[in-house]
């Protein structure tokens, strides 16, 4: 029996790619706070979730034994000091030798050594915000033996945002930096804007892939660090291209197929495709302009089939 179908005549038409890519927001700078020496903590100022600023004093070490090394090495210094102002007196009159003087002035610059390094040893004692930012969850308590082994906190700077998403390979080079990109997340309609920061150096192989970094434009309480976003991105276009309804379109192992109306009878045709949006897709060999291809009915045509146009689109 002859099997009715639709029918669509192809035109040529403007295509416009668009894709829609998962990404994720994520602080635009994120630390561990550890200490980087091993102690006892005496004092931690870590209020959670509270925003500070850079170089704001987050916890202290005990540091009693370094300050008394310090006071040890100033009174030495001081002792050697005045033994090098005698020492200098005395070389003016000849009353002592040149290297007398030398390994005394050497004395006083060994133990000023030794003091600038009790000292950095005393502000590794002094755990500080490396920038102004938003505290996490404390995870120690005062009084703990710590190392460097331990996360007292984390710090973010969550009033800054970074997007990342993944675009398939051939798509990396439409995406240069400063480039202006649309995305949404859940719980708002909003459409937000970023800027594209950079492009990952490779392409990961497992995926073929490119990972791209935006900077989020602007605030809002729905954007928050670890939120899931929806990218949209706009490839550029195909130009004038001859196009049909995706549902036309029959997948084969080796390629694609479509169903050409001859006169009442099918007509088989191997075409290559392109891009595509949410209605067409692009033909880019196998049709001409004016052909007319089968949309419905398509699993119950053979090559003999006899085929009613119903309907012509």
């Amino acid at each position: 029996m002859p099997v009715q179908v639709n029918g669509f005549v192809s035109i040529q038409k403007q295509m416009t790619e668009k894709l829609e890519v998962p990404g994720t927001l994520q602080p635009f700078e994120e630390t561990e706070i550890r200490p980087e020496i091993s102690g006892r903590l005496v004092s931690l100022q870590i209020q959670e979730g509270a925003t500070v600023q850079k170089g704001a004093l987050l916890a202290k070490l005990f540091d009693a034994d370094l300050q008394a090394q310090l006071k040890k090495l100033q009174v030495q210094l001081e002792i050697a000091q005045k033994t090098l102002e005698r020492q200098r007196e005395l070389l003016k009159i000849q009353g002592i030798s040149q290297q007398e003087v030398d390994l005394s002035e050497l004395q006083v610059n060994n133990i000023k050594a030794d003091m600038e390094l009790v000292r950095v040893n005393i502000s590794k004692t002094e755990i500080r915000a490396p920038y102004a930012g938003k505290l996490g969850l404390r995870r120690i308590s005062l009084g703990a033996y710590v190392s460097p082994t331990n996360v007292l906190t984390t710090i973010s700077q969550t009033n800054q945002l970074k997007l990342d998403f993944t675009v398939p390979e051939k798509y990396g080079s439409l995406f240069p930096k400063g480039k202006q990109i649309q995305f949404t997340v859940a719980g708002s309609r909003r459409n937000f804007t970023a800027n594209v920061l950079a492009a990952e150096s490779a392409v990961a192989a497992e995926s073929r892939s490119l990972t791209i970094r935006a900077n989020v434009i602007g605030s809002d309480p729905a954007l928050l660090p670890g939120t899931f976003a929806k990218v949209m991105l706009n490839t550029g276009g195909a130009g004038q291209s001859i196009v049909v309804p995706s549902q036309a379109i029959i997948p084969q192992a080796r390629g694609k197929k479509v169903v050409v109306f001859k006169g009442g009878t099918p007509e088989f045709r191997d075409v290559e495709t392109g891009t595509r949006d949410e209605t067409f897709v692009q033909i880019i060999d196998g049709l001409q302009v004016g052909d007319t291809v089968v949309t419905t009915g398509l699993m119950a045509i053979r090559p003999n089939s006899k085929l009613i146009l119903t309907k012509l689109e």
